[in-house]
């Protein structure tokens, strides 16, 4: 990333000792919805200026709200209700840059195509992605596991041959397990030989029933 103009990170470190000042005149009321405001503009700021390295944001889905971050590269992390917000940054934080902030407005193209997917009006997302947090094997298994199609499903053996590694099955469950941008990259699509559900990150009700809005699996009666 391009180093930050020294006077855009001056006018950033201002704005932020400004919040923290209390108001000369006007209520605490007025006081707080003034700070929020400014709060506002200095975070639509740093995302539009690229003072930040990591953005994230909650998106809707029908499993409760995903939180999603992304870098200049792309979508790089997508995560499950259940996880830890702050456990979540932290770690991107550490593996990415301390530079993260909130910036709703990146992520509108991210919350269409999720939208359109949950609503069976989309097979094939068009996010550019950021692998940054998967290594070398697990790209390989990632990359063979997006280009599954919509509606069908793979073995983990076909994957992990698919990969480069016909006897890595095992490790390509690993690799599977521990996506870190699920739905977007369908490790869903994986199931174990004979076509048992096999195990999965979000949990396998959440696997069940992306694989049925698929049409991979029928859904039950009722």
């Amino acid at each position: 990333m391009n180093p930050a103009n020294p006077s855009e990170t001056a006018a950033v470190e201002s704005a932020l000792r400004r919040l923290g000042e209390p108001a000369q005149t006007g209520s605490v009321g007025d006081s707080a919805t003034r700070s929020a405001a400014v709060a506002a503009r200095l975070l639509d700021r740093i995302a539009a200026e690229g003072l930040a390295d990591v953005g994230y944001d909650t998106v809707d889905s029908p499993f409760g709200p995903l939180l999603a971050a992304s870098t200049r590269r792309g979508l790089v992390r997508l995560a499950f209700p259940e996880e830890d917000v702050d456990s979540v940054l932290e770690g991107l934080s550490r593996r990415l840059s301390p530079r993260i902030v909130e910036s709703p407005a990146a992520f509108d193209p991210v919350r269409r195509e999720l939208e359109q997917y949950f609503d069976g009006l989309r097979r094939r997302f068009e996010l550019p992605l950021d692998w940054s947090l998967i290594g070398p094997f697990g790209r390989r298994v990632l990359r063979a596991t997006a280009a599954i199609p919509y509606g069908g499903h793979l073995s983990y053996g076909e994957v992990a041959a698919e990969a480069g590694s016909p006897r890595g099955s095992r490790a390509a469950g690993n690799a599977l397990g521990s996506n870190p941008i699920p739905i977007v990259i369908p490790c869903h699509r994986v199931l174990r030989t004979g076509g048992a559900l096999g195990g999965y990150g979000g949990g396998l009700e959440r696997k069940r029933w992306l694989l049925e809005l698929e049409g991979a699996l029928q859904a039950p009666p009722g």
